[in-house]
C-alpha cells in the first residue's frame, strides 16, 4: 500500500502526543570490543585485548528505547535487582528520558545483565578496510524465578495505576520471571476496561492465554511453536499456523514477522496481508523485532489502520537492520525510510 504524504505526516506527527506503557523483562546489555591479540597460556582461549565498551537497555526497556527514539513518552514496569547492573540501566533509562516510576529494585534477585564480548577484524575490501566483529562469547547474570509475592503486589498496584494512564501496553515476555498469567489477565482485564491497546511480544517458554489482546507478535518460529505446529517457512504452512493461532487467542491483530520475507498480518474479517522485507542493507538483525512492536503498537496509538500499522513497522524495522548491535532509529529516519520506499507521495 502507498500513504500519502497528508496520511504519513498524520500518523507520524501523533507518535509525540503517545503515551505507551512496557511490562516485561529488565536487562543490560553490555558489549565488549577488542582484538584477539594471542591465544591465552592458561587455557586453549583467544586473549581480548579491550578496546571500547558499551552498554545499552536490552530486554523490555529497548523496546521503551525504540519508543522514545520515535517521541513518545515511554514509561516502563519491571523489576530489576539492588546491583551495579541495575543502577547502570536505571541511568541510561533516565538519559533517555524513559518512566522509571514503575521499575521496583529488590535484594531477591539480580537485574538480567549480558555481556556480549567480540573481536574486531579489519579487512581490505576493494582497496577500503573494513572493519568487521565477531562475538566470542555471551555471558549471562540472570534469575528466571517467579517474582516474590511482595514484589507482584507492589507491581499490581502500580500497573492498575499506570495503564489507564497510557495510550497503549506492550507486554515483553523475555522468559525471565516477571511474565504469568495473573499478570496477563490483570493486564488485559484493565485495558479493556479502559479502553486501551495491549500488544504482546510472546515467549514459546510460557504458553499463556492471551485472549482479549489487541495485537499478538510472534516471529515465524514462535508462531508455530505457539500453534503446535512442525516449522516450516512456506507461505502455506505459515498462513495455517496464523490462522489458527488468532483463533485459538481471538486476537484483533496477529503480526508476524518473518525476517528476510518481511511481515505477514492477519486481522479479524480482512485478508492475510504480507508485506515484503524494506531492508536495503543486512548487518545485525538483533533488536529488530522490539523496533516492530514499537512502531506497530505506536501507530495504532496513533490511529493508523492494521495495514498502515504494519508497513510503518516494516520500514522501521528495515531502518535497524541496517545498523550493529541492538539499535533503534529517529522519527526522522522512519520518515525518509517510508519516502524513499514509496516513491512519489499524491499531495
Amino acid at each position: 500500500m502507498h500513504f500519502s504524504s497528508k496520511r504519513l505526516a498524520e500518523i507520524l506527527g501523533a507518535f509525540q502526543r503517545s503515551r505507551i506503557l512496557v511490562i516485561g523483562d529488565l536487562m543490560l546489555d553490555e558489549f565488549l570490543w577488542g582484538k584477539v591479540t594471542r591465544i591465552s597460556p592458561e587455557a586453549p582461549v583467544p586473549v581480548l585485548d579491550v578496546q571500547r565498551r558499551a552498554a545499552y537497555p536490552g530486554g523490555a526497556a529497548n523496546v521503551a528505547r525504540n519508543l522514545a527514539s520515535l517521541g513518545a513518552h515511554a514509561e516502563l514496569a519491571g523489576v530489576i535487582g539492588k546491583d551495579e547492573p541495575g543502577k547502570h540501566l536505571l541511568q541510561l533509562l533516565n538519559d533517555k528520558s524513559i518512566g522509571t516510576g514503575s521499575i521496583r529494585a529488590t535484594s531477591l534477585r539480580p537485574t538480567t545483565h549480558k555481556t556480549r564480548i567480540c573481536a574486531i577484524t579489519r579487512q581490505l575490501h576493494d582497496h577500503l578496510e573494513i572493519e568487521d566483529q565477531q562475538q566470542i562469547v555471551r555471558v549471562d547474570d540472570e534469575s528466571c524465578a517467579a517474582l516474590d509475592p511482595e514484589s507482584k503486589k507492589w507491581l499490581f498496584d502500580q500497573l492498575r495505576e499506570e495503564i489507564q494512564a497510557h495510550d497503549a501496553v506492550i507486554i515483553e515476555d523475555y522468559a525471565k520471571g516477571l511474565i504469568d498469567q495473573e499478570l496477563v489477565t490483570l493486564v488485559i482485564g484493565e485495558a479493556k476496561k479502559h479502553g486501551k491497546i495491549v500488544a504482546i511480544d510472546p515467549n514459546p517458554n510460557n504458553p499463556f492465554d492471551w485472549s482479549g489482546g489487541t495485537v499478538l507478535k510472534p516471529n515465524r518460529r514462535e508462531a508455530f511453536l505457539a500453534a503446535g505446529l512442525p516449522y516450516a517457512q512456506d507461505e502455506e504452512s505459515t498462513l495455517k499456523a496464523a490462522t489458527r493461532l488468532q483463533k485459538k487467542h481471538a486476537i484483533r491483530h496477529l503480526l508476524i514477522t518473518l525476517g528476510e520475507a518481511g511481515m505477514l498480518l492477519l486481522e479479524e474479517g480482512q485478508k492475510p496481508y504480507h508485506t515484503p522485507t524494506r531492508a536495503q542493507d543486512v548487518f545485525d538483525v538483533s533488536g529488530a523485532g522490539d523496533t516492530a512492536i514499537a512502531a506497530f503498537t505506536l501507530a495504532l496509538a496513533a490511529r493508523a489502520t492494521g495495514i498502515e500499522a504494519a508497513e510503518i513497522a516494516n520500514y522501521a524495522a528495515g531502518v535497524v537492520v541496517g545498523k550493529l548491535g541492538t539499535a533503534t532509529l529517529s522519527l526522522e529516519e522512519l520518515r525518509d525510510m517510508c519516502t524513499k520506499g514509496q516513491g512519489a507521495y499524491d499531495p
